[in-house]
C-alpha cells in the first residue's frame, strides 16, 4: 500500500514542469513586449520628422506671406495675370 502512496507523490514534478512552462511564456510575452516598442518608437519617429517638416515649411511659408504683404503694402506686387485666371477656372472646374 505505501508503493501506491509513493505513486501519488509523482504529480510534484508535474506540478514543477507547468512552473517552467509559464517562465517560458513569460520569456516568450517579454520578447513581444521588446518588438512592440521597437514598432512604436518607429511610428513616434516619422511624427517626429513629420512635425520638424511641417514647422520647416510653415516658416518657409510665413516668410513667403510676409514678402508678398511687403509688396502688396508698397504697391509693388504684381500678380501674372494668366496664372490667376488658369487657377480660378480650374477652381471653379472643381466645385462643380
Amino acid at each position: 500500500m505505501t508503493d501506491k502512496i509513493d505513486f501519488g507523490k509523482s504529480i510534484g514534478p508535474i506540478g514543477g514542469l507547468n512552473k517552467a512552462r509559464k517562465v517560458e511564456t513569460t520569456k516568450a510575452e517579454a520578447g513581444k513586449a521588446t518588438t512592440d516598442r521597437v514598432d512604436f518608437s518607429s511610428v513616434l519617429q516619422e511624427v517626429n520628422k513629420t512635425r520638424e517638416t511641417s514647422m520647416t515649411s510653415n516658416v518657409e511659408r510665413n516668410q513667403k506671406v510676409a514678402a508678398l504683404k511687403a509688396q502688396v503694402e508698397s504697391g509693388s506686387y504684381r500678380p501674372d495675370l494668366e496664372k490667376v485666371a488658369s487657377s480660378l477656372v480650374a477652381f471653379l472646374a472643381a466645385e462643380k
